[in-house]
């Protein structure tokens, strides 16, 4: 089994890996994909009334983000949504407050802000709920929905209606596995969530994390399908190895899923990930 001085290595490499600096990627008119001194890519909408902008990732991060969108338009930055509320996602409020923006996230996420301060975390001004809001700029209609526990507090999905385009922090991740083992990281719940993405009308979606050459260039609603059925697949794979004798405390650590070995993270994070199902179906989920 992977250790926890290896898995957080790993994840502090993620959050902290240089990358080049890219350019913002028209995605579908209007709609811009960033990616900054991180792996981590956000998106921002251009309309003839100002910008929406989601997810500001950190300081550094949001500085160059507003210097992409000031390079492709000299309308003002309205809103900034967060997807949810984990700090490495939530940082560099305060850099779209100096812009003027309107700082919005679901009141999940609103309410562990305000109980959880972070030195580059800026408390939202405004907090929504339920499980749609749709936010209207410009003749265009940003629509955030929200499917309930899966991962973090009050995760968002972004949908920009007349364009078909979304956006998907973690939940998601081309190529890539994605990572269960989180204290507030729910499988079950993750499941039902990306079925209820697949029921949105997306044709195109930015990824926060995306494992392929051009992560810019975002994916498709076929990246959700291929994730749903990893988790299924590894679900599968340990129940299958229980029911043929393995003690179920050793089974996570026995499971292998050669159909994804070319996906990033497959060694540091399968059995993590599965023995996070596993102790979900052994203590309850989150």
């Amino acid at each position: 089994m992977v250790s926890l001085r290896g898995t957080l290595s790993i994840v502090c490499l993620l959050v902290f890996a240089e990358a080049v600096t890219a350019n913002p990627v028209e995605v579908a008119d209007g709609v811009y994909s960033y990616q900054g001194p991180t792996t981590y890519v956000s998106m921002f909408v251009v309309t003839d009334d100002g910008v929406m902008v989601i997810d500001p990732i950190n300081s550094a991060h949001s500085e160059g983000l507003v210097a992409a969108i000031k390079s492709v338009t000299n309308q003002p930055i309205r809103y900034l949504v967060h997807t949810h509320n984990h700090w490495d996602h939530s940082g560099g409020g305060q850099v779209f407050k100096d812009e003027g923006a309107t700082i919005i996230a679901h009141v999940d996420a609103y309410n562990w802000m305000k109980a959880n301060p972070h030195p580059d975390l800026t408390v939202p001004d405004e907090s929504w709920g339920g499980s749609r809001k749709d936010i209207m700029l410009g003749g265009k209609t940003l629509e955030l929905h929200h499917f309930g526990a899966s991962h973090g507090h009050g995760m968002t999905i972004p949908v920009l209606a007349g364009e078909r385009v979304g956006y998907i922090a973690d939940l998601v991740g081309p190529n890539r596995l994605p990572f269960f083992t989180l204290p507030d990281f729910t499988v079950r719940e993750l499941e039902r969530t990306l079925e209820g993405i697949l029921t949105l009308d997306t044709e195109k979606i930015v990824f926060t994390h995306n494992a392929r050459p051009d992560p810019l260039q975002g994916g498709t609603s076929q990246d959700v399908i291929d994730t749903l059925q990893y988790l299924r697949d590894l679900r599968a794979a340990l129940e299958a190895e229980i029911a043929s004798g393995t003690p179920a405390r050793l089974a996570p650590d026995a499971v292998r899923l050669p159909k994804y070995e070319s996906w990033a993270m497959y060694d540091q994070w399968l059995a993590l990930n599965a023995w996070k199902i596993w102790l979900e179906g052994h203590l309850g989920p989150f």
